[in-house]
């Protein structure tokens, strides 16, 4: 049996965390952030918006259930490194068609593992998130925190650059054809429509599974690079544009806040995560970074609107500041239960909305899947109401 390598965990304030390694050797940086997520370990490690992070599970054993082709997020993972406490080497599941380690060493991810995971969480919850690094060749403590120090944190990153795409498409069910659009959703919420819904998708770092929930309920999507300009988009004559997900500060992503500003009052709009963050930028508001961030399934957020809980998935290191927005034009919607911070936003006369969580479930609970029907609704009331319009004509 080959003999585990040696691995270390540095972050910048000199607290170190000796480990083996079970991905692709080297050294890896970034910021470090826990995921409170028991599974969905696959789609965590292929979600773009961990562009930039090395990130740390807190449910001990990792890897059981192997990985598939269906579950994937994006076509390749972009994350900077990956901490567990245990690697399962022996994966058992019906769907299983790879192994973690291997997953790991074929995308040239480094991952550490045989670590006190809650020690690592205790102490980033104490003193915040930190950049970090993970290394199997310079094992040297004092060395190695020295880099780090000297490495780039995430604030004033624009790391939408590095993963969206560079060209546009149409939403064909995944990127590979075996995946299917209505994946994930119930029958409650299949639509009968002759014609389907126009929906421009900016890409900062797309999810496949919102991608799915929207396809799944008869919308084509055409889906742009982040740089898009809003005459552009105004050109592909949508029914509604889409602000997805994606990495880094969102105040750095200067030329999406630009473009959405034009687009507001001209189309409605639904952003998520990053997108909810762009935003509130682009109505004025400001955004700050949170302590230790929140990342995991089972974060609860109230809906201020109807009074009910939901649990989400979450998974974002920045906030919007509810204070700097305009409040004759904008209200919040959710709000999150564990530290108050804002979670929806809503125009108060427009047709524009938007969460900082997860409703597409991947991973994590389904109740909040009723937002993507909410935003077919008004869509389907503006198409309507330019129906009845031209036939008055």
């Amino acid at each position: 049996m080959e003999k585990e390598k040696q691995a270390l965990l540095a972050l910048e304030d000199g607290k170190i965390f000796w480990g083996t390694s079970f991905g692709s050797a080297g050294e890896a940086y970034g910021e470090v952030v826990f995921n409170t997520s028991m599974t969905g370990y696959q789609e965590i490690l292929s979600d773009p918006s961990y562009c930039g992070q090395l990130v740390a599970m807190t449910y001990p054993h990792i890897g059981n259930y192997g990985l598939n082709a269906d579950d994937y997020e994006s076509i390749k993972p972009v994350l900077s490194g990956f901490i567990v406490k245990e690697c399962c080497p022996y994966p058992s599941n019906w769907r299983s068609e790879l192994d973690l380690q291997t997953f790991l060493i074929e995308n040239n991810i480094v991952a550490i593992n045989s670590i006190d995971t809650r020690a690592l969480t205790r102490h980033i919850r104490e003193k915040g998130a930190m950049k970090g690094v993970i290394s199997t060749e310079d094992l040297n403590p004092e060395s190695l925190v020295n880099k780090v120090n000297d490495s780039p944190g995430l604030e004033g990153r624009d790391l939408v650059k590095e993963v969206t795409l560079d060209s546009q498409f149409i939403w064909q069910g995944g990127f590979k054809p075996e995946w299917l659009p209505e994946a994930f959703l119930s029958q409650q919420f299949k639509l009968v429509r002759q014609q389907p819904l126009r929906i421009v998708v900016y890409n900062f770092g797309i999810k496949n599974n919102i991608l799915r929930c929207l396809a799944s309920l008869n919308c084509q999507l055409i889906i742009v690079p982040a740089n898009t300009k809003a005459e552009n988009i105004l050109t592909l004559k949508p029914d509604g544009v889409f602000l997805s997900n994606g990495p880094g500060d969102p105040a750095a992503v200067e030329y999406a806040i630009e473009n959405v500003k034009k687009l507001i009052g001209k189309k409605p709009i639904f952003g998520i995560c990053l997108g909810h963050q762009i935003l509130g930028l682009a109505f004025g508001g400001k955004t700050y970074k949170l302590k230790f961030g929140h990342h995991g399934a089972n974060h609860p957020v109230k809906n201020l609107i109807t009074g009910k809980i939901e649990i989400t998935a979450q998974n974002h290191g920045f906030a919007v500041d509810l204070e700097s927005l305009n409040h004759d034009e904008i209200e919040a919607t959710h709000i999150n239960l564990n530290d108050g911070t804002l979670e929806g936003i809503r125009h108060k006369k427009l047709p524009i909305f938007s969460v900082q969580y997860h409703p597409e479930a991947s991973p994590g609970p389904h109740d909040s899947l009723y937002l993507f029907k909410q935003f077919v609704d008004y869509l389907e009331k503006e198409v309507g109401e330019k129906f009845q319009m031209t036939k008055s004509k």
